[in-house]
């Protein structure tokens, strides 16, 4: 007689990312069924294969309580590296529920030669820095931190989201409404179009935002990079969709 197929694990993805994405792409067969959740601050976002849901779950208590109601065997926190409050609600859930935890976070960006990096620590510090190094600036770290900016009245601000800010903001400041990935032409054309001279950025890492830091190296624009924040200790980590997809198959419940 055939061997019995073995039990469907259900992943739940806390999405967002491309990685994200492509993890429930690549999981898209037995045995996995996938669900991937998604914040709902982006419009009209790209949906991934399988089960999505959208919104906040209320806290570590409440995404346990989900897990719990809806079978989850796995969780992957595949967040953006920024969305630190997510990943230790991920963290404190999965202790509650029993359940293995995997963070997917793509690799960190390093300077390289000729490179002109000035970290923080913060959107505050970034825009503390700003005065000393331009007066053209190409802001690319998200439409929920412009507020931290709003107080500059001297530089004028290109910001390009997916979807347009609301206030607080600079108040020179011009939207481009606009959906990655950039190739490095495009960056390229971007800030010679509007004579940026200085590029401030999140280092979110990965291949997809990247062109623009070596489009800035190129024109000699400074760059001013956040660092990203701490993470949950103890978690086990995978840098690719193809670990994370091991680390499933090598971690039954």
């Amino acid at each position: 007689m055939p061997a019995e197929p073995g039990p469907v694990r259900h992943v739940l993805v806390l999405g967002g990312t491309t990685e994200a994405r492509r993890l429930a792409e690549a999981l898209e067969a037995a045995p996995y069924r996938v669900t991937t959740s998604l914040a709902g601050r982006v419009g009209a976002p790209v949906l991934p294969p399988g089960e999505t849901r959208i919104g906040g779950f209320g806290g570590p208590d409440g995404l346990a309580a989900w897990i719990r109601a809806h079978g989850i065997s796995h969780l992957v926190d595949a967040t953006h590296p920024f969305a630190e409050r997510m990943s230790f609600n991920a963290a404190r859930a999965a202790a509650l529920s029993g359940i293995p935890l995997l963070a997917l976070r793509r690799p960190g960006w390093a300077a390289g030669p000729g490179d002109d990096w000035h970290f923080t620590d913060s959107l505050a510090g970034a825009a503390a820095l700003l005065p000393g190094l331009g007066e053209r600036v190409f802001l690319t770290t998200g439409r929920m931190g412009l507020h931290h900016f709003a107080h500059l009245t001297e530089p004028w601000f290109l910001v390009r989201s997916v979807d347009a800010p609301g206030p607080p903001a600079p108040p020179r400041l011009e939207v481009l409404l606009a959906r990655g990935p950039f190739t490095l032409d495009d960056e390229r054309q971007l800030l010679a179009r509007h004579r940026i001279d200085v590029l401030v950025t999140k280092d979110s890492g990965g291949c997809a935002t990247a062109p623009k830091l070596t489009a800035a190296r190129e024109a000699g624009i400074p760059v001013v990079v956040v660092r990203r924040p701490p993470v949950p200790a103890g978690v086990a980590e995978a840098a690719s969709v193809e670990a994370a997809r091991d680390w499933l198959a090598t971690h039954p419940t």
